[in-house]
């Protein structure tokens, strides 16, 4: 099932259970899956149109007044385009607002360079009173849904419309700020977040079969980081490798590189992108091209582990 599917699935049976919860979409219902919710909560469901500053302004003011508020849009739309009213309505007024920013990075695919966005996480984790997470599939986004209501803050959360793989089961329990140990080793940490946790696995479990051990960890949360479970990981491997869907500047390497030069000097590298404009092409041709790849993952991994 797409992840949007089950999104909306389990969003709908939040929104039965409390009727606080209010969805906000700009001119994308259709394209973000939340049409349904409009025909059962026709009186918590609000077409803004494209005005996406409107929408964070309006849910920040529904916010205030006691509603529980999820934007949906497009990455650039929500990140770019209503940063001003994120930075000051709901980050400054501290307002409970959850933001859903459809198809980060590659995802956005052939929609264009225009609509790509690698540089999100970098600027709203830079605002004080914001979680921010990264999503890998739809098992971990529902397990996720009911904390994110209850959240106190605003919260921007990355997610795959139209995401099918599967990494968690039914037995997988999200705990908010604590990273997923997915592989336990001592030759190096690789630290992955969002859908490019399926090539690291991969990636991990090659290194594994050769013969290296790999402590994996994946992170939902960017924001708050577990930083525990990182320096303790980077004490043991010394050499650490992230690996993420946006830029190299100000993402998940920002985040654990600034954890580890004041507490755990260690050899870094990222799987990440490097300073490319954005451009139009398949997820995988894209993947190939900014370097997301799992045998960019192996060949950095290897070289890392091979640095004296």
């Amino acid at each position: 099932m797409e992840l949007r599917k089950e999104y909306v699935g389990e969003l709908a049976a939040l929104m039965r259970e409390n009727d606080k919860i209010i969805v906000l979409d700009a001119d994308l219902a259709g394209a973000g899956g939340t049409k349904p919710l409009y025909a059962e909560f026709p009186d918590r469901c609000i077409e803004v149109g494209i005005a996406e500053a409107n929408m964070a302004c309006i849910a920040a003011g529904l916010a205030a007044s006691g509603y529980i508020p999820f934007i949906h849009t497009f990455v650039p739309f929500v990140a770019r385009r209503a940063l001003d009213q994120i930075a000051v309505s709901v980050c400054y007024s501290e307002q409970n607002v959850r933001m859903i920013a459809f198809d980060p990075g590659v995802h956005t695919g052939s929609n264009g360079g225009t609509h790509m966005s690698f540089e999100d996480i970098a600027t709203i984790r830079a605002f004080c009173n914001i979680a921010v997470l990264d999503i890998v599939d739809g098992v971990q986004l529902r397990k996720a849904l009911p904390y994110i209501v209850q959240h106190k803050g605003p919260m921007y959360i990355r997610v795959v419309r139209k995401q099918t793989d599967v990494l968690f089961g039914e037995d997988y329990k999200f705990e908010f700020g604590k990273a997923d140990k997915l592989r336990d080793g001592k030759d190096i940490t690789i630290v992955a977040s969002g859908t490019m946790l399926f090539d690291a696995v991969r990636a991990a479990d090659k290194l594994i079969q050769e013969g290296k051990t790999v402590d994996l960890l994946g992170i939902h949360t960017v924001k708050p980081l577990d930083e525990q479970a990182i320096l303790q990981s980077a004490r043991k491997t010394k050499r650490v490798l992230t690996v993420e869907n946006h830029s190299i500047h100000g993402g998940l390497y920002g985040a654990v590189t600034e954890l580890l030069s004041a507490n755990e000097p260690t050899l870094c590298d990222a799987v990440a992108v490097r300073d490319k404009l954005t451009q139009v092409g398949s997820v995988n041709d894209l993947k190939r091209d900014y370097g997301l790849t799992e045998q960019d993952v192996y060949d950095r991994a290897m070289r890392l582990i091979e640095r004296k």
